[in-house]
């Protein structure tokens, strides 16, 4: 059985986390399900994607600065790398990620 890890222990890893903040209500949020099952499909192993659901953690997303759903973050060791709201295509999320595997291979 493997540990269940918390938010923040996710987000502290050294592999880049894409979070997903949503809401059940937002058309737009539903609209990124299906993106974001195929940017999962292409990525594998290489990034983790949670969805944290806003009405149910307000917290988090008042932690974060969440002001309207969909936002997208992308985490590495707890840092944020990058943040958007709306709607993307997996191509440009795909590329987001890429962009950022490459900055932290020529650190």
């Amino acid at each position: 059985m493997t540990e269940k890890k918390t938010f923040n222990q996710i987000l502290q890893s050294d592999k880049l986390v894409l979070v997903d903040f949503f809401a059940t209500w937002c058309g737009p949020c539903k609209m990124m399900q299906p993106i974001l099952v195929e940017l999962a499909e292409r990525l594998g192993d290489r990034a983790t994607i949670l969805k944290i659901d806003v009405d149910r953690n307000p917290a988090v997303a008042q932690a974060y600065s969440i002001q309207g759903v969909p936002t997208l973050m992308l985490f590495r060791k707890g840092e944020t790398l990058w943040r958007q709201a709306g709607v993307l295509n997996v191509s440009q999320l795909e590329k987001i990620i890429s962009q950022h595997e490459v900055l932290e291979v020529n650190k």
